[in-house]
């Protein structure tokens, strides 16, 4: 009986053991937890979670050092609270993506109109059109985006609302925002069709933006509600 309780006080120890790397005592009564990284007779430095401090001699009451499994330990204990770290700042990054934003819009002879960034550069005025599939850009703004229709093999052919059909380049955009509220690899078509007319000058934000939100038009106070569906990139 006498053994066993001796082998669990040895183990129960080997546990606090390997809790600490180097610990510095300070004369102000505080400790810090790291490894000795550089020491002279002048000042020590200390590497720790982030970064490096320096001490003078003056300031430091003792050093603990540590063994190389101790040392092994701390980097491993460092590297799952770095990790840890990195979950829950996606986690509320993610939270605060899903958050309903709103977006102001105004009412013109086209429809309603609101101004989207493409891409992360290229601002443009689109009407928004939740009957539409595709969102739906005119030739100057894929210029002004950099993308040449004129080499491009995806084209097609795109039926507005009267009926008629008119070529069209398609393409995926790598980002379309409107205010806060963003969504990627969103598919477009470029008008290239010379005989169509466009009611707006840049062109329709479609269900292919508009897909990635729960959203909901706010007349009273011209605000387009956008909330990210769950999953949503």
């Amino acid at each position: 009986m006498k053994r066993y309780f001796l082998l669990i006080g040895i183990f129960v120890f080997s546990i606090f053991a390997v809790a600490d790397a180097d610990t510095v005592f300070l004369k102000n009564g505080r400790s810090l937890e790291g490894l000795v990284k550089k020491e002279t007779a002048e000042a020590i430095e200390l590497e720790i979670n982030g970064g490096t401090v320096k001490f003078y001699q003056y300031e430091i009451e003792r050093i603990v050092k540590g063994t190389s499994e101790e040392e092994n330990y701390l980097r491993k204990k460092w590297q799952n609270q770095n990790q840890e770290t990195l979950e829950r700042l996606a986690k509320q990054k993610e939270e605060e993506a899903r958050k309903p934003k709103g977006t102001s819009f105004s009412i013109q002879e086209e429809g309603l109109t609101l101004e989207a960034t493409l891409n992360n550069k290229v601002k443009a005025i689109l009407v928004l059109d939740t009957g539409a599939t595709m969102t739906v850009l005119s030739r100057d703004i894929a210029d002004k985006l950099g993308l040449d229709v004129e080499k491009s093999k995806n084209l097609g052919k795109l039926r507005v609302a009267d009926g008629r059909e008119i070529k069209a380049v398609y393409v995926v955009l790598d980002s379309i925002k409107v205010e806060n509220a963003e969504a990627k690899k969103v598919e477009a078509a470029i008008v290239v069709d010379e005989n169509a007319k466009f009611s707006s000058p840049d062109g329709f934000i479609g269900m292919s933006f508009l897909k990635y939100f729960n959203f909901k038009i706010d007349h009273k106070n011209k605000k387009l509600i956008l909330e990210k569906v769950p999953g949503a990139e």
